[in-house]
């Protein structure tokens, strides 16, 4: 005898949330539609936006850019996840080569001299598109400098095909001390924390070279 499956209703299990969760009611400065009305809602919004901003308040401890590429989600992911091509789209990383560390690679920065080392770890999600790159200077124990990579399906977000990549870069501690100044190239080479103001520049001068290399090969133009 075959019993007929059990089908339940989702909806009929659902408890919706309380407007105002008891452990959110004291929170101070919490602006929900249930607390705010909608002319304090927009005139405190309205303190929010200045025709300028500056670098601090922008980009004072995240650096993100963004760029729209020509090119398959699939294609910019295999790309980013290949250490190799930082030889290509970046300024000044060259020659990362592998170390007896499994997924451990040395390469050089030569953003302030010829003769930094940058240690480099690509960790890769290909069902999420996302890509973190965690490096260092000098060593290669505490991979500290995180650059955040997601790799959205344009279709979705644009209405048109390719990609869109998302970039963030978080601003370390270490980037305002060095942790191992013992490691530099040279007593007097510089930091690059000291660099800090152009983070945003440096980044989207790099995206753009991403977008310029990938398009070239995957473009629809190409």
């Amino acid at each position: 005898m075959t019993t007929a499956p059990t089908h339940t209703d989702p909806a009929a299990d659902y408890t919706p949330p309380p407007a105002v969760p008891d452990d959110l009611k004291d929170v101070p400065g919490l602006l929900r539609w249930e607390t705010t009305s909608r002319e304090e809602a927009f005139a405190h919004a309205a303190t929010l936006t200045k025709e300028t901003f500056t670098y601090d308040e922008v980009y004072g401890q995240f650096v993100t850019v963004h760029q729209y590429i020509d090119a398959p989600p699939q294609a910019v992911y295999d790309y980013l996840t290949d250490e190799r091509n930082l030889n290509e789209y970046t300024y000044s990383t060259r020659d990362f080569a592998p170390t007896d560390t499994p997924g451990l690679y040395q390469g050089r920065d030569t953003l302030l001299d010829d003769e930094t080392k940058i240690f480099l770890r690509i960790d890769g999600n290909p069902d999420a598109l996302t890509v973190d790159m965690k490096c260092a200077w000098d060593q290669g124990e505490e991979l500290w400098m995180v650059y955040i990579h997601r790799i959205i399906s344009a279709e979705t977000v644009l209405g048109k095909s390719g990609s869109v990549v998302i970039w963030t870069n978080c601003h370390h501690p270490y980037y305002d001390k060095n942790p191992h100044p013992e490691l530099a190239s040279s007593p007097e080479r510089p930091w690059v924390g000291d660099t800090w103001g152009l983070f945003y520049a440096g980044h989207k001068v790099e995206i753009d070279n991403l977008k310029k290399i990938l398009e070239l090969r995957h473009g629809t133009a190409a």
